[in-house]
């Protein structure tokens, strides 16, 4: 197991402003429930200090001045105003699981559609479960805070202003008691929350590695048993999990001190105000009510200060995940759209490569000053050695990646003053491993063309010799594929890739090694759909068993990024170079298969 040598973005020690604001600036869009969410807080918090209000009153005015009125009038306004906060609690808890989900469906939404623009280079250098990771856990964290933290600190700061004031109107002094206690909660909150951002922002990371983890465990479970590598796997996994249960330790550790630290410093503040209101009280400076009512405000203060305190440890997670929902965000695609680029309405032509150079790593460079003049409705067979270059230049063909230096011509442009939409939309691409979505046989021949009707699917089915097979099955076209065709075998999924591809009736039609992993029955039934699909179209056919490409016009043998020969099959075999003597040694091998089977001596090779 491996990240594939990935290397996360590092993010700075320091909490980021631009990352909150740029947070907070996903609720813009829902103004107006965030607006309604702020201003029943603000209600439902001016209440709860009310209530302590007109408990002293009660106290005061009703029960120590035996005033049968003021109670009843008290008692009665208190009893009047729960029915409206009643009404204001239900609202702003559902404002804030609208606006929560809305925010998690708006990020989701964001991230996938980005997900679509980026380039296949991306996808090459990043693990899928870092992917994931971003999309799922790390939405769900902003969403959660930009609602149900706002939620709480919102609450918190409402019940604080409005106690202050309460408590400004019964005793200022008092009230200057209780309003030093603030500053030294901020200063604690400051010192704590550089360390616990930083013990967030690395268990963001490990949970990416250990969700990459797993999502590779799992895709490659069959190599992992047949190897028995699963204790070697377990040491790995375990190690990962060891290193972010440290992580979320120290983390907790400190949001654990945190709250104590809050609570003494509260704790400080009530026991300055009982000892003043005392004195007070004996000097006829505070009635017994008003006493009451400062422990109470402290009491409400106390507890929202101590969510907000959670709240805030919280949101150093919450920063560490949306700073990479953000990097996500802004990664830009390597291949776009240039300026005035245009669909000419075909890409039927001619396709010529001049001078082109190509490197993954520029250390490494794949293709080297290459040059090839494929005429339109021609067939192009690329063999050669792995790591010749073959499977780069259709990968350029498709403009998954652009050359580094010279040019692809398709027809009179130079294929990059054309939208990627006008090449892509016109390609049809059979790959050595076919890729086939959960779902229907028929929702995955359908793929690329959703409007095509039953009629259509099943010509092209029966062009790429599929049509018998799936009617075989027990649900037909309906039946069910699994999860990336794992239901079916490598030569089904070849087949109904195949038929998708004629049902999309590209003009430029690929083949990378699609027979390469299938038996000798299923290749003749592939290359008869294949030469069908080919009829008429330019196309390239990469395959490592020659016999797929005799028929090509010309088969172009790369050697080391660069073409060592080049003619039809007739021609090379004349000529007896590399082509020669790779025809041979396969034509060898398969006759001694041959031989062994039969029992028989090996004859001679022609």
């Amino acid at each position: 197991m491996s990240d594939f040598g990935f290397e996360e973005e590092e993010f700075s020690t320091s909490f980021s402003g631009k990352t909150f604001r740029r947070m907070l600036g996903q609720t813009r869009p829902h103004w107006r429930r965030l607006v309604g969410f702020l201003v029943t807080i603000a209600l439902v918090s001016a209440l709860d200090s009310a209530f302590t209000y007109i408990s002293k009153e009660i106290v005061d005015q009703g029960i120590l001045a035996n005033d049968r009125a003021a109670l009843r009038d008290w008692v009665q306004l208190y009893a009047g105003l729960i029915f409206i906060q009643a009404i204001g609690v239900f609202t702003f808890i559902y404002l804030a699981g609208v606006l929560g989900e809305r925010i998690r469906y708006d990020l989701r939404r964001t991230l996938f559609s980005h997900l679509q623009k980026l380039s296949l280079s991306y996808f090459d250098r990043t693990p899928v479960g870092w992917i994931i990771s971003r999309v799922t856990s790390d939405t769900d964290r902003v969403a959660e805070l930009l609602t149900w933290g706002m939620l709480d600190v919102s609450w918190g700061i409402m019940n604080t202003a409005t106690a202050v004031i309460f408590m400004l109107i019964i005793n200022r002094r008092m009230a200057l008691i209780v309003l030093t206690a603030l500053p030294l909660i901020v200063i604690a909150a400051v010192q704590f929350q550089k360390r616990i951002l930083a013990e967030f922002r690395n268990l963001r990371k490990i949970n990416s590695k250990l969700t990459g983890t797993f999502a590779e465990s799992i895709a490659g479970v069959r190599v992992t048993k047949a190897l028995g590598r699963e204790q070697q796997n377990l040491l790995e996994f375990g190690e990962l999990t060891g290193a972010m249960y440290r992580s979320s330790f120290r983390a907790a550790w400190l949001s654990a001190l945190f709250l104590p630290v809050v609570q003494l410093i509260s704790a400080f503040a009530l026991g300055g105000v009982a000892w003043y209101g005392g004195i007070q009280f004996q000097l006829g400076g505070m009635t017994l009510g008003g006493i009451q009512a400062f422990v109470s405000y402290i009491t409400l203060m106390l507890f929202p200060i101590q969510e907000m305190a959670r709240v805030f440890a919280e949101m150093q997670h919450a920063v560490a995940s949306a700073e990479r929902v953000f990097s996500l965000m802004d990664s830009l695609p390597e291949i776009v759209d240039r300026p005035g680029a245009f669909d000419p309405g075909t890409i039927l032509g001619d396709i010529v490569f001049e001078h082109v150079d190509f490197w993954y790593d520029e250390q490494s460079p794949v293709l080297k000053d290459f040059s090839l003049h494929v005429r339109r409705g021609e067939t192009i067979a690329l063999v050669g050695p792995t790591g010749a270059g073959k499977s780069t230049i259709v990968n350029l063909l498709a403009r998954f990646y652009e050359p580094k230096a010279g040019t692809i011509r398709i027809g009179d442009h130079d294929y990059t003053d054309l939208s990627l939409k006008a090449i892509h939309s016109r390609l049809g691409m059979v790959l050595q491993t076919p890729h086939l979505f959960s779902g229907s046989i028929l929702a995955n021949i359908r793929y690329g063309q959703l409007g095509a009707t039953q009629e259509q699917v099943e010509r092209a089915t029966k062009i790429a010799s599929a049509h018998d097979f799936i009617l075989e099955m027990k649900d037909g076209y309906e039946t069910e594929v699994g999860e990336g065709g794992g239901l079916l075998s490598v030569g089904q999924k070849q087949l109904i890739s195949l038929a998708r591809a004629v049902l999309a009736d590209p003009e430029v039609f690929i083949m990378d090694e699609a027979t390469s992993s299938v038996d000798t029955l299923t290749e003749a039934r592939i290359q008869r759909g294949i030469e069908a699909l080919m009829d008429g179209r330019t196309s390239f056919v990469i395959a490592h068993r020659l016999s797929t490409i005799r028929r090509a016009d010309r088969i172009v043998l790369i050697q080391n990024g660069r073409i060592a020969e080049m003619g039809s099959h007739a021609e090379l075999l004349r000529a007896r170079g590399h082509y020669y003597r790779l025809y041979t040694q396969q034509f060898r091998r398969q006759l001694d298969a041959e031989v062994e089977t039969l029992g028989a001596p090996s004859p001679a090779p022609a």
